[in-house]
């Protein structure tokens, strides 16, 4: 959200709780003045919406400026990493001129053959997080009593669950431990058809990986992701799999 569009909000309360304060001022002069107490009423419910939104807006604000962060903290390291390799990579074949001899043919020595590089690693399709007009869309009996960053908290630890999962599944087997390679197995029985080529979930992954817990509150939250499309069930068996999307 723009700075601007916050002092704007901020202004617009600032002006209505100037009206009722004015408004207030009158209630003396005429206490029988049933108009006035009317409108009283309808400023400070006015005022309410405004402090409502106000409040919202400022949390999008404060997790929009959180995840920014997290994005830029990798981003100084591979600066780093640059920044190191300019400074300490040197040309295999560069020599120095005084060295030379121009009689003399310049023998150079054959690098050592360049490793091919790694695989590049598969990137891990994450949900998108719940922005603050998705969140006022979301029926008020859905989200009950909900904040838009606790939604979104639940969706970063779903997400951290599928990259612990597939980091597994797209792991060599030959680099697998006991435990990995188990884990591994299931995850293969797990799969059907209906998930070929997506990402998915089960409960059990979230138990594994996640600190969430799988109560009616989680399940609620479900509904909620289902509401904003975030994510999709697939039947199979007793066995209930969470397509992110």
């Amino acid at each position: 959200m723009a700075s601007s569009d916050l002092e704007q909000l901020c202004s617009h309360v600032i002006e209505k709780i100037g009206n009722l304060k004015k408004t207030l001022s009158l209630r003396n002069c005429e206490p029988t003045l049933k108009t006035i107490l009317n409108k009283i009423g309808d400023e400070i419910s006015v005022v309410n919406k405004l402090l409502k939104k106000l409040e919202l807006k400022i949390q999008y604000q404060e997790h929009t400026n959180s995840s920014l962060k997290e994005l830029c903290e990798p981003l100084e390291e591979y600066h780093k990493d640059v920044e190191h390799l300019k400074e300490n990579v040197a040309s295999p074949f560069s020599v120095k001129g005084s060295d030379l001899d121009p009689e003399e043919p310049v023998n150079i020595e054959e690098s050592a053959p360049i490793k091919k590089p790694p695989k590049e690693q598969r990137s891990i399709k994450e949900m998108l997080l719940i922005t603050c007009d998705e969140f006022n869309g979301i029926p008020a009996y859905m989200k009950s009593h909900l904040t838009c960053c606790q939604i979104n908290n639940v969706i970063k630890e779903i997400n951290k669950a599928v990259i612990n999962k597939y980091k597994i599944l797209y792991q060599p087997k030959k680099s697998m431990n006991s435990v990995a390679r188990n884990l591994y197995h299931r995850f293969i029985d797990e799969e059907t058809k209906d998930t070929k080529g997506h990402y998915f979930i089960m409960e059990a992954d979230i138990k594994e990986f996640a600190t969430l817990k799988v109560d009616k509150k989680f399940h609620a939250l479900l509904n909620i992701l289902r509401h904003c499309q975030r994510l999709s069930d697939v039947g199979g068996g007793a066995l209930t799999r969470y397509v992110t999307t």
